[in-house]
């Protein structure tokens, strides 16, 4: 027996369940690209980052709105059914789950950007500057 299969994989119907769950938490680089660049963005994309490093690159059509400043006064300006979908640096970087906790705890809709500003990059993805 395998160190892979020494622990037994878990039932179909489990992995389905589970990655159903994960991807209501996720999306991706690629799916964000695609979506902005066919004019079917159905959600803000929000750049959780400071604004210094926002304002040296960042994803085309992205807002910048750090966690900390996610308040309820500040996202009124939004449906409440609005979809958030929040990036941050990179899988190095925590930013995005702060930004969904916060959203969450506020009742926002939200979908964090796997990746981030790192994945984007790695996928050759353009840039916004300023």
């Amino acid at each position: 027996m395998s160190l892979v299969s020494e622990i037994p994989a878990a039932a179909a119907s489990l992995v389905a369940e589970y990655y159903a769950q994960k991807l209501a938490f996720e999306t991706d680089c690629s799916d964000v690209r695609q979506a902005m660049t066919s004019g079917n963005a159905d959600f803000v994309l929000i750049d959780v980052r400071g604004p210094s490093l926002f304002q040296q690159r960042h994803i085309p059509g992205s807002i910048n709105l750090p966690h900390g400043k996610m308040t309820a006064r500040s996202m009124a300006q939004w449906p409440d059914d609005t979809l958030f979908v929040v990036y941050c640096a990179g899988p190095h970087c925590n930013g995005t789950d702060k930004a969904a906790l916060r959203l969450g705890r506020l009742g926002k809709r939200v979908k964090v950007m796997i990746g981030g500003i790192s994945g984007w990059k790695d996928e050759g993805n353009p840039f916004e500057i300023g």
